[in-house]
């Protein structure tokens, strides 16, 4: 069975989800959700995504296997910015109107804990050692470290003026700031939370998407309707894409092939080829499109004919049949 991908847009003014087949880029399905949908993410194993609601004050569960709304969480004021752990357990979800962090349990999808952190927090990225948060302050001009195993917060990081988007490399080495009133990115090095560069890029960087080789960021620049292209390895802006009106969201293809931005004011998705980062389709979709996700492939099944074991350097060959 061949596996199909999808692309899940936030329509904030419709207060629903665009569902956009990734083969073709056509709209496949229209999920309604709660008040003023935003950001948006999905759960490793590609089983549900999880919408925050703005104005609601909660986050919507839907079901990918039939796009059904299953549960509706209630979070704190002004719900903003989420993200999910690594290993699936656990979506922590910024509230900015409360200064603090929820974290919602995903196997009951209660809330279980409840973080302060700065003035007005906006994002949140997850280490992928799933070890620590990374909150940015909008009104502090800070960064929150929360310490998952605890949940407690540990570190703030000065950055720019009004840090908005946050990303973090697939290494966990770097986690990219964007100051939507500086018009510059913040690079802290994770090691020891320091910020070792500052880089210019469009005005008002807002969302993040970093490719899977960890060899590029991309940044929405929401007041100039472009996207950034930051080389890594030296943290040089090498190409500026012209999207949509107000880009806001942005998702990469977990194949690091191609990059859907969503356009605030156009109301539609730009797709951008990376190989030469040329928009090759723009797909229409609600009213007010602001968050995006990819769902991931499928984890490898692992279904070997034989496994080895080593004991006392006497190697064992056990065989493992299936047994259905």
């Amino acid at each position: 069975m061949s596996f199909q991908s999808f692309v899940y847009v936030t329509n904030q003014n419709d207060n629903n989800v665009s569902v956009i087949r990734l083969s073709d880029n056509m709209v496949i399905n229209t999920v309604p959700v709660g008040n003023a949908p935003g950001r948006i993410s999905i759960t490793p194993n590609g089983q549900f995504a999880y919408v925050i609601n703005q104005n609601g004050n909660n986050v919507s569960v839907i079901q990918l296997s039939d796009n059904m709304v299953i549960q509706s969480i209630s979070v704190g004021n002004g719900p903003s910015g989420l993200a999910i752990t690594p290993n699936g357990q656990f979506v922590y979800v910024t509230n900015r109107s409360d200064d603090t962090v929820s974290v919602i349990q995903v196997s009951t999808n209660m809330v279980v804990a409840t973080i302060p952190v700065g003035t007005f927090p906006i994002e949140v990225a997850i280490t992928p050692n799933g070890q620590f948060a990374y909150v940015t302050n909008a009104f502090t001009h800070t960064v929150s470290v929360i310490r998952l195993s605890d949940n407690m917060v540990v570190q703030t990081i000065a950055v720019g003026t009004v840090p908005f988007g946050i990303a973090i490399t697939p290494n966990g080495q770097f986690a990219y700031v964007g100051n939507r009133l500086d018009d510059t990115v913040s690079v802290i090095r994770l090691s020891d939370n320091m910020v070792i560069q500052t880089v210019p890029v469009g005005d008002a960087p807002t969302e993040f998407a970093i490719t899977p080789n960890g060899q590029f960021a991309y940044v929405t620049n929401s007041f100039d309707n472009t996207v950034s292209v930051i080389r890594l390895s030296d943290n040089m802006v090498v190409q500026t894409i012209i999207v949509g009106s107000f880009p806001f969201g942005i998702a990469i293809t977990p194949s690091g092939q191609f990059a859907y931005v969503a356009n605030f004011s156009s109301d539609n998705v730009s797709v951008i080829r990376l190989s030469d980062n040329m928009v090759i389709q723009t797909v229409p979709v609600g009213d007010g499109p602001i968050g995006i996700a990819i769902t991931p492939p499928p984890a490898p099944i692992v279904n070997p004919s034989f496994v080895k074991v080593t004991v006392s350097n006497i190697e064992l060959t056990a065989i493992v049949r299936d047994i259905n």
